[in-house]
């Protein structure tokens, strides 16, 4: 069983900066591909970035250049650091891990383990 537990959530002003963290129990980390996913109130959950077991990365448009994936591997957790943030990036942040590496996606079917999520507010 994988459980993950995302931290790092907050309120900040446009054009500032939060790194969300999210820790994960699971006895091969290693071998997970990860993903970040975000749900505005009233939308659908989205992908943000995603990160396969080799440390490629794949992001979502409307975040390209802003924020950044990676994973730890010693530490079994995944961050997602974002700078320049804009006020639609106000949503839920969940992460997500899937046990199949060699490939991404930004869809939410394709993973199978979920965080209860964090809260990410940006005002103008």
């Amino acid at each position: 069983q994988v459980q993950m537990v995302e931290s790092g959530g907050g309120s900040v002003q446009s054009g500032g900066s939060l790194r969300l963290s999210c820790a994960v129990s699971a006895y091969t980390y290693s071998r997970y591909r990860l993903g970040w996913f975000r749900q505005a109130s009233g939308k659908e959950r989205e992908g943000v970035a995603a990160i396969d077991c080799d440390g490629s990365t794949k992001y979502a448009d409307p975040v390209k250049g802003r924020f950044t994936i990676s994973r730890d591997n010693a530490k079994n957790t995944l961050y997602l650091q974002m700078n320049s943030l804009k006020p639609e990036d106000t949503a839920m942040y969940y992460c997500a891990a899937d046990s199949r590496c060699g490939w991404l996606s930004l869809h939410r079917n394709y993973y199978n383990y979920w965080g209860q999520g964090t809260q990410v507010t940006v005002s103008s």
